[in-house]
């Protein structure tokens, strides 16, 4: 309601009732608003008069077919590196140090962390199976699982749990730990397990000059995302060549200049 309520004090000043608005009243009040303000504006319009016209308040819905469209989803920021280092440092546990290389270095899900299970993991051979892709384990992957397995066998030598991460609650089960445990770690911080999750796969578009099917083909990502993201790293592309060089953005097309 917040959404919307300067759009009803405004129809309040015409009207006594909401069956007294039209369409054309909503496409006017739409009409001074502009990307997510208009499109979360017009959710809010289309669940108050649909919830009016169930009760019987309001006899037609002038918000009818009127399609709320595409979220218009802005260009995705990288994150700063004192946000990154402040993240890293914050995971103190063996636990919560994999989950944020799983994140940060293999742009994995939480819930795609807490479904690997043990044989998932190939040490030898250097390879993790994440969300059923083959992924080669770098370097600082490797030594963090060797850490919290070593740990995990310490901790719960007798354990029949087969997932890979567990706590004391999960380690007399075989079930795999929650979400809402995942969702703690870094939660206080602007660099969140799922914004790790997302700089990494930005930093990959950045590197690959905005390649939507090598960002599907690396991370599995669905072809819609997949160009939001290529989309997001030719903009940043873009923008950062005209920082460097400003007068190739300001100079007219097509013209010779001496």
């Amino acid at each position: 309601m917040s959404r919307i309520r300067s759009i009803l004090l405004t129809w309040s000043d015409r009207y006594n009732h909401l069956r007294e608005v039209t369409r054309d009243d909503v496409l006017a009040a739409l009409d001074q608003l502009h990307g997510s303000q208009r499109h979360h504006a017009l959710i809010a319009l289309r669940s108050l008069f649909s919830r009016a016209k169930k009760n019987g308040t309001i006899f037609r819905d002038p918000t009818r077919r009127l399609r709320v469209g595409q979220h218009p989803y802005g260009v995705l920021q990288p994150l700063l590196a004192d946000d990154i280092d402040r993240s890293v440092q914050s995971a103190t546990t063996p636990a919560a140090r994999v989950m944020v290389a799983l994140a940060g270095v293999h742009a994995a899900r939480a819930a795609d962390m807490l479904a690997l299970r043990l044989d998932d993991v190939d040490l030898g051979n250097r390879r993790i199976v994440i969300a059923g892709r083959a992924r080669p384990l770098d370097d600082l992957t490797h030594r963090l699982l060797l850490d919290w397995l070593r740990h995990r066998a310490a901790r719960w030598p007798n354990t029949a749990n087969p997932h890979l991460l567990i706590n004391h609650i999960t380690a007399t089960t075989t079930a795999p730990a929650s979400g809402q445990g995942a969702s703690l770690i870094l939660h206080k911080q602007a660099a969140t397990l799922e914004r790790l999750r997302i700089d990494r796969i930005l930093e990959e578009a950045l590197a690959c000059g905005g390649d939507p099917l090598h960002l599907a083909s690396v991370f599995g990502l669905d072809t819609k995302t997949a160009i939001r993201y290529a989309d997001s790293a030719r903009q940043l592309l873009t923008a950062s060549a005209e920082e460097q060089d400003p007068a190739s953005s300001s100079e007219p097309k097509g013209r010779n200049h001496p």
